[in-house]
């Protein structure tokens, strides 16, 4: 499925002020929190609620108040799949077919609340419908891409003891291969029209299912999603978020940086150049949202042969915006890029706010309720223009917004907070306005068209192959990705005379096999020796630096 469109906060007439003094009206009946009060919670001017459920609490809500409308109801999720095909959500029917698959999971699925269930699926309309219903029943949603090889999803089943796997035909053999091995895997559905041996079949158990069930009462501090992110010094860690620090946590960021309106058509975009361009002139999208890989490539032609009518507001984020590009796509379109900056384990950090003065090339400035600091290695902060960590300020409580914890890792948690500040473990700085300028990863993390790729991961898979001794890997500049996967390699005395151009397209096909084929080096170079420190370890950031011309 190539084209996504995601959330249409209800299209309608009516005002803020209007909707505002519904959800006054309806308090008593339906729910002890408002917009007012989402808003104060996330102003950390108002305790966090002792309970609280995505799902009962706003999906629900607004379900009700379509309900007691008297006009046709207004979409609030509108899908299409590139090839003419498409399908609007009010409220009300997510709610009717998240409650369906919701019984579902805890029915022919045996899970019970606390499971982990992983789900590895394009972006289709399972996908909302079960990250939903786990919310109803309190079990662990943990996403993954359908680019995971057999390997990575042995590793994460190993990893997460997730009891159930929900996938498509081209991932279960995968799948099958590595089910030997994962002694809590207890059930595998799949989301296809065909039927599949050992496997549960979605369509079959949805259209079976009842609409009636109850969500969970889910206490805010409760587990709700797992991520896995990489990182340098071992693999994916397991990134636990809560119902508080996702359901509350995002909301006046989101908000704020989004510039979010009650007509306001927001997509998410993760498909070809052209399918872009005839979306944005066909539907009546109002804000992007995309990774600077698409913005990148859009420049590149000539955006005045289209109509973007409805395009009021651009967002990025992921990894930085060249200013270039920035420029290039205010001339052609009219519009700025809002750049955003966040990471997995605490969201949206800072950003440029719509309204705001937009530096091209910064990061924009601290995202509500965040205190944003540069600090040195003392925790102590840094005068403007000087280089340091990114970090934020944290009280003796830990903020609601942030994540629980490195699942079954607490020296990993523990490392994230120097004094009195969570480290993000990137550097930057911040200039007199208190924009926030990027300068690096501290962890080395390549990202390259918004994908998160470890560098130990792909030195772990070349290791693998028999002509590698060693390797090194760092992220390298890139025009269309901003940066990609480049590894420095030391070949084994007897392979040194061998055809280096084959060779480097065989390691690259290795890499493919063994871990995720978007993590694969798309740059190879084969080096004698890798530059060291007295201790032995690899000195990366050399090698980095080089790269990037910095030295």
């Amino acid at each position: 499925m190539k084209i996504l469109l995601e959330i249409q906060v209800l299209r309608s007439p009516w005002s803020i002020q209007t909707l505002y003094r519904l959800f006054h009206q309806c308090r008593k009946t339906f729910a002890p929190l408002n917009l007012s009060d989402y808003e104060a919670i996330g102003r950390c001017e108002q305790e966090v609620p002792e309970y609280f459920n995505f799902a009962g609490d706003v999906l629900d809500k607004w379900s009700q108040i379509e309900k007691e409308r008297k006009e046709p109801s207004n979409p609030a999720l509108w899908w299409i799949n590139g090839k003419g095909g498409e399908r609007k959500w009010s409220f009300e029917e997510l709610g009717f077919e998240s409650r369906k698959v919701a019984n579902v999971l805890s029915g022919p699925c045996g899970l019970q609340r606390g499971d982990r269930i992983i789900v590895i699926l394009p972006r289709i309309p399972e996908w909302w419908l079960l990250n939903t219903a786990c919310m109803r029943t309190g079990v662990v949603f943990i996403p993954g891409t359908t680019q995971l090889t057999a390997k990575d999803i042995c590793y994460r089943l190993l990893a997460s003891k997730a009891k159930c796997i929900v996938t498509i035909d081209e991932l279960a053999p995968a799948v099958d291969s590595v089910a030997s091995k994962c002694q809590f895997l207890k059930t595998k559905l799949i989301v296809s029209e065909s039927r599949r041996a050992e496997w549960l079949n979605f369509s079959d158990l949805f259209k079976a299912a009842s609409a009636v069930h109850n969500c969970v009462k889910t206490r805010s501090q409760d587990p709700m999603t797992i991520y896995f992110t990489s990182g340098t010094t071992g693999f994916p860690k397991m990134v636990e978020h809560s119902y508080g620090s996702f359901g509350l946590g995002f909301f006046i960021c989101g908000r704020l940086q989004s510039g979010f309106t009650i007509c306001a058509l927001i997509w998410n975009r993760n498909e070809s150049l052209a399918a872009s361009c005839l979306t944005l002139c066909r539907y009546p999208v109002t804000t992007l949202c995309s990774a600077p890989t698409l913005y990148r490539m859009l420049v590149q032609h000539d955006l005045t042969r289209y109509a973007f009518k409805t395009l009021k507001h651009c967002l990025s984020g992921g990894e930085p915006v060249n200013p270039e590009v920035m420029e290039q796509w205010k001339s052609q379109t009219g519009l700025n890029i809002y750049e955003a900056y966040g990471q997995t384990e605490v969201g949206m950090i800072c950003g440029n706010m719509k309204g705001m003065k937009i530096k091209p090339g910064s990061l924009g400035k601290a995202a509500p309720p965040y205190d944003v600091q540069i600090i040195d290695e003392k925790g102590s902060v840094l005068p403007p223009g000087k280089e340091g960590d990114i970090a934020i300020k944290i009280d003796a409580k830990r903020p609601f917004t942030f994540f629980t914890r490195y699942v079954d890792d607490p020296v990993k948690t523990a490392s994230t907070i120097r004094g009195n500040f969570y480290i993000t473990g990137d550097r930057g700085s911040m200039d007199e306005d208190g924009y926030i300028w990027f300068m690096g990863r501290s962890d080395d993390v390549i990202i390259s068209s918004g994908y998160r790729i470890g560098p130990f991961e792909v030195e772990s898979a070349l290791i693998e192959h028999p002509a590698v001794v060693e390797s090194a890997v760092v992220s390298s500049p890139d025009p269309i990705r901003g940066e990609v996967v480049k590894a420095f390699v030391v070949l084994s005395p007897s392979l040194k005379t061998q055809d280096l151009k084959k060779l480097a397209c065989e390691l690259q096909d290795h890499v493919k096999k063994v871990t995720a084929p978007y993590k694969y080096p798309r740059k190879i170079e084969f080096v004698e020796q890798l530059p060291k420190t007295i201790t032995g370890k690899i000195r990366r950031s050399e090698l980095r630096n080089k790269e990037w011309g910095q030295i």
